[in-house]
This record gives C-alpha cells, structure tokens and sequence, in this order.
C-alpha cells in the first residue's frame, strides 16, 4: 500500500509511474492499493480512481474525467489536454463526441462551445458509455446542441433499455441509426467531414502541453 500525495497536475506517483486523480484532490494525501492488474485509489476510504497498472517505467496514464472540474473554468486548454487524447486513444472520446463537439462550437463559438462539451461530460461520468454515445449521435441528428438535449436523450435510451423484451425495438432501431449517421457521416464528406474539420481546428488552437 502507498500514500502518494496528489501533485499539482493532480498526479501521484507510484513506484516508477504516475496516474491521474480527480484535481479536487490535489494537495491531498491518497491511499493507493495494488492489485496484480490494475491499482485502485481512496480518499478516506472512498475509491476515487481506478487505473489499469503499467509494467513499463515512466508512464502516466490520464483519465480526462479526473480534470473536467478545472477543464469548465478554462475550456480554451481543453483541445490540446493530454488526458483528452489519451481518452481519444483509448476509445472513450470517440468520433461521434468530436461531431457533436464541432457542431456545438459552430453554434455557440469556440469557448461556449467548448464549454457545453464540458458540461454534457460531467453528468455523463454517471451514465454508461454506450448510452453518452447514443445521446450523442440522437441529439446531434437533432440538432440539439445543450447538455440538457443530451441527458434528455440519453435518459430516453436508459429507459428504453428497461421495457420488456420485444417492446424496445423501434427505439432500439432509432439509437443505432443515429450513431451510424454520425459515424458515418464524420468518415465521410459532407456536414461530417466539416465538423471533423472543425474539431481538428479547434486541437490546433490551444496545446498546452501538460495534462490538461
């Protein structure tokens, strides 16, 4: 067991390795506990975060939810976080984030924009991958572009997945359309290739270089 305290970039460091908690607790002293796959840390007896554990020196995993709290108050840092492209790597920010993204700061600019992303992420944390996704792509076909037409969504699909079997279908249908109409319509040309564009664009304005 060890009892890192969380750094200013909101980091600890175990053994020859640093992983990424909640910035809420920097300044704070953590208990980490080892498991032979991954690590698992607490704040007072409260898991606070999970990491898978790294065999190689000198990694630093992110997980970009651990920084959304400082990412709302300076959303110009949030294209070029590296938590945001690891997450990107990993899967987690997926193409369909980065259509709804783009849309979001054609309509509102880029900091707005930027920051009504921020604000569907935090809640999100709460609701399963797959079901933010589809909230997503159904808000974005929507034209929907607040964190409430998100959660809306997303709650429609949660709901939708609780009926009895044989009544979901249509809803169903409709999820896996919209996500293969976002999908397909960023790989493509068209309104996606722009809102690809945009998005790029938007990376390219603000690097900070550092975790977030």
């Amino acid at each position: 067991m060890f009892t890192p305290t969380v750094d200013r970039y909101s980091q600890i460091a175990v053994r020859t390795n640093r992983y990424s908690v909640p910035v809420r607790l920097i300044g704070k002293r953590v208990r980490v506990v080892l498991h032979a796959s991954h690590l698992v840390v607490y704040n007072r007896n409260v898991e606070v975060a999970r990491h898978e554990r790294l065999i190689a020196k000198g990694g630093c995993p992110l997980d970009l939810d651990h920084y959304l709290e400082a990412l709302i108050r300076t959303p110009g840092a949030f294209p070029g976080a590296t938590a945001l492209e690891q997450a990107r790597s990993a899967g987690k920010f997926t193409p369909v984030h980065d259509a709804w993204w783009a849309a979001a700061v054609k309509a509102h600019g880029d900091t707005a924009g930027t920051r009504v992303l921020i604000e569907v992420l935090l809640p999100a944390r709460h609701l399963p991958h797959a079901h933010l996704v589809a909230g997503l792509a159904m808000a974005l076909r929507a034209g929907a572009l607040t964190a409430d037409a998100v959660a809306l969504e997303a709650r429609k699909i949660a709901q939708a997945e609780d009926e009895p079997a044989g009544t979901s279908g249509a809803a169903t249908v409709t999820i896996r359309s919209a996500v293969q109409y976002c999908s397909s319509a960023v790989e493509a040309g068209g309104a996606g290739g722009e809102m690809r564009v945009a998005a790029e664009g938007a990376g390219s304005r603000s690097d900070t270089g550092g975790a977030v």
